[in-house]
């Protein structure tokens, strides 16, 4: 079913709304608990955006002043909590996000989609580049959850196992494609290597689009 439209649509909010519903905190609570946990691996936090998500999660009604804490000569200290309305948005959005796959438009599925006109020689070069760096990042990754590991219990960490997952996945699609590319056994490969080296457009993919190669 299509999801509800949003008056906030960064997933920081649905995330300063979750750490809320524990207790109230601080602005710059928030930001050192979401680093704590490392959630900084799916969300951009940084203390003056937060803060701003704060002001408009106020706005809309959804997190309130729960309490203005003052120590000696230090400032201010404004601790942000939960409204009932609040825990409603956070409850629903995030229902939302977990049942309903939203329709993504990934960069690397358009640059694939794009390829065609870089030599198939090119292509493997830059593939393997590529490759070389999400090897790098699964090693990063598997190390930051290992010692996450040591301090967090696992239902905080899933998001970065899901992360480690799907970089592992796409390095293997990768691995798979470019024995395919370098091997000479992908199909078209003959006509894409034709294409890139004479600038001219195969017969056969032609009478793919009847005729009409205005799309390519």
């Amino acid at each position: 079913m299509p999801t509800k439209r949003r008056k906030l649509g960064n997933p920081l909010a649905l995330a300063v709304m979750v750490l809320l519903i524990e207790r109230p905190m601080h602005p710059y609570e928030i930001a050192q608990t979401l680093r704590r946990r490392g959630k900084d691996t799916t969300l951009k936090i940084n203390y003056g955006s937060l803060y701003t998500v704060v002001q408009n999660l106020q706005k809309h009604g959804f997190v309130e002043v729960a309490e203005v804490q003052r120590q000696g000569n230090r400032p201010e200290r404004t601790l942000y909590g939960i409204t009932d309305a609040g825990r409603e948005e956070a409850t629903e959005w995030l229902s939302d996000l977990l049942a309903v796959p939203a329709r993504e438009f990934p960069i690397f599925d358009a640059a694939l989609s794009l390829m065609g006109i870089i030599h198939p020689d090119e292509v493997a070069r830059l593939l393997e580049e590529r490759l070389s760096t999400l090897e790098l990042q699964v090693a990063s990754l598997r190390g930051a959850l290992a010692k996450l590991y040591e301090t967090l219990p696992r239902l905080f960490l899933v998001e970065t196992e899901y992360q480690l997952h799907m970089i592992e996945a796409q390095a293997e699609w990768v691995r798979g494609f470019l024995a395919e590319l370098t091997g000479g056994t992908l199909p078209g490969v003959k006509e894409w290597r034709s294409f890139a080296e004479t600038g001219e457009f195969p017969e056969e993919y032609r009478d793919l689009e009847g005729g009409d190669t205005s799309r390519q």
